[in-house]
């Protein structure tokens, strides 16, 4: 028995396709570590809850959100980068990656840089006790702005070597820095408890600066060693260069700020409906099913390159096999996920006590939210990774004109849970509409807006 056990997990590693082969080895490692970030991160909630409060928690969920609106101002230049790599990769051009890592990096800092410099110079007009419906002292969030958009910029910058590593294959290392970053934010809030009072200020400078130093660190250390040859140059910047990273890059602005609008109001929304306490509650309930997502996510990730690889080889052959394993894993998931709801009353009592009220309709809801959510992922992976990405463009710019304001209908309407249901009847639609061009793509009868 445990010879057969073993054959088979030997099997799973060394058969089957190379591309599959090292999809397998980055699920696996990021699985592992990500499970032990996910853990890092349900136990950060309550420990971070309770140095400050669920008001001021709120208000830091609803403002770094906010400002993490600005990542559009990439203009796609991350997921444009990412697709050019893998197809020089893929061709085996080095000097070309080279330059395209050095062009983009020069690019994000010249940006990053005005955006800052813009920030700070109107950030003294804005009243953040208004925007974020507290009485919590404006200047003491006037500052938290500027810290958390300065931090931003920076890791506006440093996310490039992301796209980098998806671009290698080696995306199991993000999950690895990740993780790493987490670990540094437990500790420093264990610190700040045991040394300080509650304060957001202490708070927000622990959940910025840690990540940023990870992160540093990791690329200094990379483009020193293994990726030395694709290490970043002022030499070998050519913004000549840059039409092939927007033209591609720019359609995945567009996206990005579609996906932005659809994922990322719904703080804001909450807050402005029913205050900032609230969004604390709906992010423990989305923390809590988001765990799925972020498995599902993970098994995934290693795919958009491949696909990248296997279309432009015209390997539909194996982008197929892989669909057919997808949709038996969304299967899995959606099964996991009940069972997940059925057991949140428990596990939500365990972890924040009896502190925080949790709706149960907003926990179905949300696992509703998380079904529609990997159902849309499968397919957008195959085709951001091909850059057939028009019709997707269309289909958030659809969504952001619905989203916002059915989901302050709803809110009022309904309650909290009728904000995530804004999110639902959006994926529902999208969802839709991608699995039919995938299946056109995946039998070459695509055309027009469909293969665009």
């Amino acid at each position: 028995m445990i010879k057969l056990l073993s054959k088979k997990i030997t099997g799973f590693f060394i058969n089957g396709h190379e591309r599959t082969l090292l999809a397998k080895k980055n699920i696996v490692i990021s699985l592992a570590v990500k499970g032990l970030t996910i853990v890092i991160g349900l136990v950060l909630v309550p420990i971070t809850i309770s140095y400050i409060n669920p008001t001021q928690y709120g208000i830091w969920l609803t403002l770094s959100s906010l400002i993490s609106w600005f990542i559009f101002l990439d203009i796609g230049l991350a997921n444009g980068l990412k697709n050019k790599l893998a197809e020089a990769n893929a061709l085996e051009k080095t000097e070309s990656s080279r330059i395209y890592i050095s062009t983009t990096y020069a690019i994000l800092t010249i940006v990053s840089l005005a955006l800052f410099i813009l920030f700070c110079l109107s950030n003294f007009l804005l009243d953040w006790g208004k925007i974020l419906n507290t009485q919590t002292s404006g200047n003491n969030l006037n500052l938290i702005a500027l810290i958390i958009l300065g931090s931003f910029c920076v890791q506006f910058i440093l996310q490039t070597f992301s796209s980098v590593l998806t671009a290698f294959h080696a995306i199991s290392k993000i999950s690895v820095i990740y993780g790493i970053g987490q670990l540094g934010c437990l500790i420093g809030v264990l610190l700040l408890k045991k040394f300080t009072g509650g304060s957001l200020l202490y708070l927000v400078l622990v959940f910025t600066g840690i990540p940023i130093i990870v992160q540093f660190t990791a690329t200094i250390w990379y483009f020193k060693t293994k990726y030395a040859l694709f290490a970043p140059s002022f030499k070998m910047i050519d913004f000549t260069h840059a039409k092939d990273l927007l033209t591609t890059g720019g359609m995945f602005f567009f996206v990005q700020i579609g996906s932005l609008l659809l994922f990322q109001t719904d703080n804001m929304v909450v807050t402005q409906l029913f205050g900032p306490s609230q969004v604390t509650t709906f992010n423990l309930v989305y923390r809590l099913f988001s765990v799925i997502t972020m498995v599902f996510t993970i098994i995934m990730n290693p795919f958009w390159p491949a696909f990248t690889d296997a279309y432009a080889k015209d390997d539909i052959l194996w982008i197929k096999s892989i669909f057919k394993k997808m949709y038996k894993y969304f299967i899995l998931l959606i099964l996991i996920s009940f069972m997940l709801l059925f057991a949140s009353p428990l596990i939500f009592k365990l972890w924040v006590g009896d502190k925080i009220k949790i709706p149960f309709e907003l926990s179905f809801v949300m696992v509703l939210y998380v079904i529609g959510m990997s159902w849309m992922t499968i397919h957008c992976f195959l085709v951001n990774g091909i850059g057939k990405i028009k019709l997707q463009m269309y289909l958030y710019i659809i969504s952001t004109v619905i989203n916002i304001p059915l989901a302050i209908l709803l809110g009022k309407w309904i309650g909290i849970s009728g904000v995530t249901i804004s999110n639902v009847v959006v994926f529902i639609m999208m969802g839709i509409v991608l699995y039919i061009q995938c299946n056109k793509i995946l039998n070459k009868s695509a055309s027009g807006i469909w293969n665009a």
